[in-house]
């Protein structure tokens, strides 16, 4: 790409400690193709330096001050504020400028990315002529033109030019724009970026800092008398190791002291304030009233440095886990065009482009393969361990790896819509939905600073006349209680976990909407299933067959697939899906007919054949009552067995029959006008995991498994029976299950629904949460579900809950750790327990450090296919 001016950088100043050197922001128009006419616009900053909730209040209190704004939002561990703006009273220059007054340097906020569409620019020669029109624009910062498929993309400063001031360029240059749309998102750090973290200038002042702090206590404790009087300000001595702890704080405290200007400036009672003070009390009760807080001063500064640096990298670690969901898709993709094929950006790639995937590439868009056959590893989209068998007219998901053969995919999606997007945008989301533990810590931060503030005033104060201390001593109390006056560790708790374990899950093949949604699956205590492609595949299939009157099951198979390979019905479906793997020999077919409500007839070999339910053959003259079940020459089902009491005589009407249906099975009679040839049972099969699935829930902790199905009474109680669910109900209308979802939830609160997103939404919808299975893929799904499992694996829900419980677990370990570690220190430290450096490193990035930690754990949480359902790794 060309860059004609890559110095323009909108550089506003050095940035402080919080500041982000690549700060940028990304509008989100609700109309690709053209600007919004609306009033209002969403604006996102990526500002990875917002680490910590102190610093996302800040941003927010200077931002809130423009009147023009109508909503903001902050994802401390994503660094990303989401500001919903009125275009007509305010500008993107005036909101960056507020984020600079927060004390964030806003470097390129104003630079965003476009692609117009030139449809005549389709040669070298047209494009050198906009390129020359671009280079002679003040505030194009770069461009790259695509004769091939007519596109420019444009990079330019926003806050003096707009969309329309380009196309007026590349009209002007002589070629017609037919349309455009923005292409950058908020820009995400790199590995690399966070590396630099420890050699960042931070670091390195910190590390001097650190340098003074360790010279300065070798000579105040070691070499005791180097450490002579060298000074006097304001009738104070100063020592040589004085002048030492004071480098030491203005080499590690500049930082902390101009952010502390920053949140004073926005009326922030922050950390970055609370340290200042503290740092600047130090010193000057060391100047105004010489009590030698020299080395206290310096410990804040060099401690509380090396605070601020765990945060930032321990935050990283949290946001790692999303950046592993957004680089799971490749940057390009090869299209087929007629012979030749091209390497494009994958936002180049259009639905309905042939795309081309190699063995062992990753598959870049959603499609439907049209060339070719593989085995698509699945685990990235659905948590699918084994990869799946896919050939032409499979659709294929963005994201998922082609492990075997070379495949061409037809697009169904353009990148911004494809599966894999979706689910990245609905984790992002995910965090804006608190979780009520996280919307108590807020309530309860808002108290708790002004508390302990006020708690190491009156220390100060008090402390000479209760304690009997020293004045000095009583100083350094106070600022003691002002390091844990900031409840940073005590807010970022609750949200770090929750990110952790959302993140998690969709590396599993889970995706959880909110963090709410986390919070209340840990609490449920009932499941209601859905049977059908829910407890059940949802597909029919033969599962007994009984031969009659000296005939073979292959016999059997041979006719009744004859008669049913031209019918439409499932039940026929599965009748010829068994025949073809049983591979029987096909038979001539003619006079077919389907006799609405019984059956078919067809003449198979010229003999007229019937296949249908028992009362077809009943209105030809059959006694059911007395057949003869083949006993040589086929196979007889231990069903047949059993039944078979009289010799080789069966009662099919009295006996088979009911039999068969109470255990859920559609019987299927077959024969000629002259000859009951067999009977053949299909039923919908019961997932293999199903049983596992409810056995494990009930380890973990649900206390009541239900069946809502709309199947009549027989099939329900066989499957409820057989899978080991506790209750069910039958034969329900979906308003029924809404009903029923209703009563479930004013007897237990909280109630999982398990189904399959589209039937089954009211139901979804009325539980406390909604599960919806195989959702990749499935707009309705993602939509309705509060969780939805990607794949169509049951065995992932007994995961979702131990998941859900262990992030609950978690939390709660945060919160009250952190309070009272924080609590604890506190009421020490007037009695002298703790030291300052141990408040900051205990009370401050310890706990930070700590819940992050902690929160991570989540991370390795993994579906386990073992009878106990366990997070073993937590």
């Amino acid at each position: 790409m060309n860059t004609p001016d890559s110095d323009q950088t909108g550089d506003t100043g050095e940035p402080p400690d919080h500041a982000s050197e690549t700060t940028q922001y990304n509008t989100q128009h609700t109309d690709d193709v053209s600007q919004s006419t609306t009033d209002t616009d969403v604006t996102q900053f990526s500002i990875p330096e917002m680490d910590c909730p102190s610093c996302a209040q800040k941003v927010i209190t200077s931002v809130e001050q423009l009147d023009a704004i109508r909503d903001i939002d902050s994802q401390v561990t994503t660094g990303v504020l989401t500001v919903s703006y009125d275009t007509d009273q305010v500008t993107l220059n005036e909101i960056a400028n507020q984020i600079q007054k927060a004390g964030y340097s806003v470097k390129n906020a104003g630079e965003t990315t476009s692609e117009f569409t030139v449809p005549g620019m389709d040669c070298p020669s047209c494009a050198s002529k906009v390129e020359n029109a671009l280079d002679n624009t003040d505030d194009i910062t770069g461009y790259d033109t695509q004769p091939t498929t007519g596109t420019v993309i444009v990079s330019y400063d926003s806050f003096n030019i707009s969309d329309a001031d380009v196309i007026d360029v590349i009209e002007d240059a002589g070629y017609e724009t037919t349309g455009h749309s923005h292409t950058e998102s908020a820009q995400q750090e790199t590995p690399d970026e966070r590396e630099r973290i420890w050699t960042s200038s931070r670091a390195l002042k910190t590390w001097i800092s650190g340098g003074f702090v360790g010279v300065g206590l070798l000579f105040e404790f070691v070499v005791t008398g180097q450490s002579a009087e060298i000074a006097t300000i304001l009738d104070t001595g100063i020592a040589f190791t004085d002048i030492l702890f004071l480098a030491a704080v203005i080499s590690g405290g500049q930082e902390i002291i101009r952010n502390g200007y920053y949140s004073a400036r926005n009326l922030s009672l922050d950390i970055d304030f609370l340290m200042s003070m503290a740092i600047l009390g130090a010193v000057t009760a060391s100047f105004v009233f010489d009590q030698a807080l020299y080395f206290e001063a310096a410990t804040l500064a060099f401690l509380f440095s090396i605070a601020e640096l765990l945060e930032r990298y321990s935050i990283d670690r949290t946001r790692d886990s999303l950046r592993e969901l957004i680089n799971l898709s490749p940057d390009e993709a090869i299209i087929k065009q007629n012979n030749t094929t091209e390497t494009v950006p994958l936002d180049e790639v259009t639905v309905g482009d042939i795309v081309i995937v190699k063995p062992g590439e990753k598959i870049p868009m959603d499609g439907k393969i049209i060339e070719g056959k593989s085995a698509i590893n699945q685990a990235p989209i659905t948590g699918e361990s084994v990869p799946v068998d896919k050939t032409i007219g499979d659709t294929v998901y963005a994201g998922t790896i082609n492990e075997e053969g070379y495949i061409e995919l037809e697009v169904t999606s353009k990148a911004s819509d494809n599966t894999l997007s979706r689910i990245v945008e609905m984790v992002e989301d995910a965090q804006s939905n608190k979780t009520e533990r996280e919307q108590f810590v807020e309530r309860f931060s808002s108290y708790y600073t002004p508390v302990v503030v006020a708690f190491a005033i009156l220390t100060t104060i008090a402390s000479p006349y209760i304690l009997t201390t020293s004045w000095s001593t009583a100083i350094v109390y106070g600022l003691t209680l002002l390091v844990l006056a900031c409840p940073c560790a005590f807010v970022i708790s609750t949200p770090v976990s929750v990110v952790s374990g959302i993140t998690s899950a969709a590396k599993n093949g889970v995706l959880i909407k909110g963090g709410n949604h986390l919070e209340a699956m840990g609490a449920v205590d009932i499941v209601a299933f859905d049977k059908t492609g829910t407890l059940t595949t949802g597909e029919l299939t033969v599962t007994d067959i009984i031969p009659l009157n000296q005939n073979s099951t292959e016999d059997v198979l041979r006719c009744a697939r004859g008669l049913e390979q031209r019918s439409e019905h499932p039940i026929g479906e599965a009748i010829v899906a068994k025949a073809g793997s049983a591979q029987t020999v096909t038979r001539e077919i003619e006079e077919f007919e389907n006799i609405t409500g019984k059956g078919v007839r067809a003449s198979l070999d010229g003999t007229p054949h019937f296949a249908g339910k028992p009362g077809l053959f009943e209105e030809l003259g059959f006694d059911l009552s007395h057949v003869h079940a083949t006993t040589d020459g086929g196979d007889i089902t231990q069903t047949a067995h059993q039944m078979c009491t009289r010799n080789d005589c069966i009662d099919l009407l009295e006996e088979t029959v009911p039999q068969l249906q109470t255990e859920g099975k559609t019987v299927v009679l077959v024969g000629t006008e002259t000859e009951l040839e067999g009977v053949i049972a299909v039923a919908d099969g019961i997932r293999p995991r199903a049983e596992e699935t409810i056995k494990q829930l009930k380890q973990l902790g649900v206390s009541q498994t239900v069946m809502l199905t709309g199947d009549n009474e027989r099939t329900a109680r066989t499957i409820a029976r057989e899978i080991g669910i506790d209750t069910y109900h039958a034969e329900l209308l979906p308003e029924e299950k809404v009903t029923a979802i209703e009563r479930f939830v004013d007897e237990y609160d909280d109630v999982g629904m398990v189904g399959d997103g589209i039937n089954d939404a009211p139901a979804l919808a009325t539980a406390t949460v909604g599960i919806a299975m195989g959702a990749a893929g499935t707009d309705t799904a993602l939509e309705t579900a509060d969780i939805a499992l990607m794949g169509d694996e049951i065995q992932k829900l007994p995961y979702v809950y131990a998941l859900a419980n262990d992030a609950n677990s978690i939390i709660r370990q945060n919160i009250w750790s952190s309070l009272i570690i924080k609590l604890g220190l506190a009421v020490a430290v007037p009695f002298g327990y703790v030291p300052i450096w141990l408040a900051v490193l205990a009370g401050d990035a310890g706990m930070t450090t700590a819940v992050t930690g902690n929160a991570m754990r989540l991370s390795r949480v993994m579906p386990n296919t073992d009878t106990e359902m366990t997070a073993q790794e937590t």
